[in-house]
């Protein structure tokens, strides 16, 4: 399984954070990446734990003030990209062009959506993974695996039925090991998560939790 914990803009120690991941990664089965901000990017990877930027824009060098350049990304230590956060929606010819810039430096890419249907439309623009995270469960502590499970089985076979190389993360709530185990069970290769670990009192504990039963 692959967790990918995104910080978000919380107020956290991202370095602290990173650290916890990359000593629970060295002990467990599972690959354990970290999405800081933009400008901890370097500082979380220097950590060694695989670093992820939260987002790539949609544009190569040039007269792009405030974006985010994957050229950028790259430099800093990030070897992914999250896309289309529900918190940072893209249109979908945004999402290809972000697409293509994140191969431009051999980024990994997950492709976030709310629905089976988005699901299908994300996995056939190429990405690695796509992430079913339905918005109204974000943040909630309930995991959609256990809110609508129907859910993450429908977006499984939507994304196999488009393109069966494409992974399938489950994202929105998950904060234990048994969301996680409840994952995997319905077919999901990784999770994507938040608040369970950037605002827990101890984000080592939380995630050696959340990968104990893997």
């Amino acid at each position: 399984m692959f967790v990918l914990v995104n910080l978000k803009a919380y107020p956290c120690d991202p370095v602290a954070v990173a650290e916890a991941a990359a000593a629970v990664a060295e002990t467990s089965d599972a690959s354990v990446a970290i999405a800081p901000q933009a400008a901890h990017i370097d500082r979380v990877a220097d950590t060694g734990v695989e670093t992820w930027a939260q987002h790539v824009s949609p544009n190569a060098h040039g007269s792009h003030t405030g974006s985010t350049l994957a050229e950028a990304a790259s430099d800093a230590g990030a070897t992914g990209t999250l896309l289309n956060h529900s918190e940072n929606r893209l249109k979908l010819a945004d999402i290809d062009a972000s697409l293509d810039a994140a191969d431009r430096v051999d980024f990994d890419t997950v492709v976030c959506a709310n629905n089976p249907d988005q699901i299908a439309a994300a996995a056939a623009l190429g990405p690695d993974a796509v992430a079913v995270e339905p918005p109204e469960l974000i943040g909630t502590g309930t995991p959609v695996s256990k809110a609508d499970p129907d859910i993450v089985r429908d977006a499984v076979e939507a994304a196999e039925s488009v393109d069966p190389s494409v992974d399938v993360y489950c994202g929105a709530g998950i904060s234990t090991g048994e969301d996680v185990v409840a994952a995997a069970d319905l077919g999901a290769d990784g999770v994507l998560l938040a608040s369970g670990v950037a605002k827990a009192d101890d984000p080592q504990a939380a995630l050696a939790d959340l990968v104990e039963p893997l």
